[in-house]
This record gives C-alpha cells, sequence and structure tokens, in this order.
C-alpha cells in the first residue's frame, strides 16, 4: 500500500519504519496506525527481513495520539479512549513486543506518551543525546496506554514507574540509560550511524535463535522456575534441529565465518 504517515525501506535485511509527520512532530492518528500495522504485515511474511528498527522524520519521534483526532468540546459528547486503546494500540503493542525478528528503537527526540511506550517496546532502543521521555499521562487525567503500565515498570522497577507517570517529568537519554529504561544514548549526529551497524549486524545472526531467546525471556517474566526450564528445553530443541545451529556448528569446526539464513 501506499504509505502517508509512515515511511517504509528495507535495505541489508534491515525493515526501516519511519513516522512521517514531522510538523506534528510525528503524533499519532488512525491512520498511522493503520499503516504500521501494514508495514509489520510485511516484515512478518518477508523472509529477507530480519531486523525492525523504528524512527521519526524530523525532531522528534513521537509525542503520543494526536489530540485533535480525540479532543473533547465544552459541552459535547465524551471520546470513548477504551475503543481506541483497544482496536487501535493494543493489536498493535502486541505485534511489536512478539514480532519474530530483532527490534530496534531510535529515538531521535521526544518520545512522549503512547511514543515513549511504542519505543520501549522494542527488543534495543537508542537515543540521541538530546532526546526525552515523557510519561505525559498524568497531565490530562489519563494513565499510561501502548504496555506502559506493563513495559516500564519491568524495565526501571515499580517505584520509578510510578514517580515517572505520576509527576509526567522528561528523562533524557542519559538518565534514560542509567536506570535501564534504554539500551545507548549518543549524540545525535551519530545515531542513524549506530543503529545502521547494530540493525545490520543482528540481521546477520542466527536470527531463529534470537526470536525463542525473545519468547523466553518474555515467558520468564510470570514462569516459575519450574516453568521456565521447561520452555528452555522445549526451544533448545527446536533450536537445535535449525539450519542455523548446523551452519553455526560448522563454521566453528571449520574456523569460518558462519552464514546464517534464520532458519
Amino acid at each position: 500500500m501506499a504509505f502517508e504517515t509512515i515511511r517504509f525501506e528495507k535495505r541489508n535485511g534491515v525493515a526501516w519504519v519511519t513516522l512521517n509527520r514531522p510538523e506534528q512532530l510525528n503524533a499519532i492518528t488512525d491512520k498511522m496506525l493503520q499503516e504500521l500495522n501494514a508495514a509489520l504485515d510485511t516484515v512478518d511474511t518477508d523472509a529477507e527481513i530480519r531486523c525492525l528498527v523504528l524512527t521519526g522524520e524530523g525532531r522528534g519521534f513521537c509525542p503520543g495520539q494526536d489530540l485533535n483526532d480525540r479532543a473533547v468540546s465544552p459541552g459535547g459528547g465524551r471520546t470513548d479512549l477504551g475503543e481506541t486503546v483497544g482496536k487501535g494500540y493494543n493489536p498493535l503493542m502486541k505485534r511489536i513486543y512478539n514480532l519474530a525478528v530483532p527490534t530496534i528503537a531510535a529515538v531521535n527526540g521526544v518520545a512522549a506518551g503512547a511514543g515513549a511506550n511504542i519505543a520501549l517496546s522494542c527488543d534495543l532502543v537508542l537515543a540521541a543525546e538530546n532526546a526525552k521521555f515523557v510519561q505525559v499521562y498524568s497531565n490530562i487525567g489519563l494513565i499510561p496506554d501502548a504496555g506502559g503500565t506493563y513495559i516500564l515498570p519491568r524495565l526501571v522497577g515499580l517505584a520509578k514507574a510510578k514517580e515517572l507517570t505520576f509527576t509526567a517529568r522528561p528523562v533524557l537519554a542519559e538518565e534514560a540509560v542509567s536506570i535501564g529504561m534504554i539500551y545507548k544514548s549518543v549524540p545525535l549526529e551519530m545515531l542513524i550511524e549506530e543503529v545502521t551497524a547494530l540493525a545490520e549486524g543482528l540481521a546477520q545472526k542466527p536470527t531463529m535463535g534470537l526470536e525463542y531467546t525473545k519468547k523466553a525471556f518474555h515467558a520468564s517474566l510470570s514462569n516459575t522456575l519450574d516453568e521456565q526450564l521447561e520452555v528452555e528445553r522445549d526451544y533448545m530443541q527446536r533450536c537445535g534441529f535449525s539450519d542455523d545451529y548446523a551452519e553455526g556448528v560448522a563454521a566453528f569446526l571449520g574456523k569460518r565465518k558462519p552464514v546464517f539464513k534464520g532458519r
């Protein structure tokens, strides 16, 4: 499909999805949610895509929902935000969080509200030094959505998650690294170069193994030790039957660089 609110590019095994409403700092609309899902359809079905990068055009990553789409006029009817979340954000967040290939957020500027939580749902988050993460919901009487109440406390702990959401205090990239919210902070001019090297490197790795590693980590958040050991057994069995495992062992024994296919 022809995209209006995002850009989709594929190069060297990496899908680049760029939120593309720079005049609005890439605020999210219903149209953008639809287009993001369409982009993920391609990522899911194109065997050549073995890593996903999500970033923003212009000076911002994403400030969250475009409130012009959800404005409430004085004396007017109320907007059903539950429907917005249930039909719009929830399906998208599940797809991003559970995507088979590694996901990287390249946060080039402000990431607020749902924009912050979409970024944090990626496997690895790299941010420009000037970027900031803001849980803005308390400023307008709402709760974190887009997985925020699930992801944030698991990254930074419950006490810090409450502080950041209750106060809506901006967190600059350097602090975000120090509290475990994101992976790395780099100068803005180096962001795309760093992300490209990381993404293309991951795309050359045995991505089936990375997929099951992600699944195992996610399962561990609710499993007992006994349950998790069973998960490890089952996933190790599946990976052991993979072409990538056979290639990895052959390359190790042959003292050569492996060529993984992600299967």
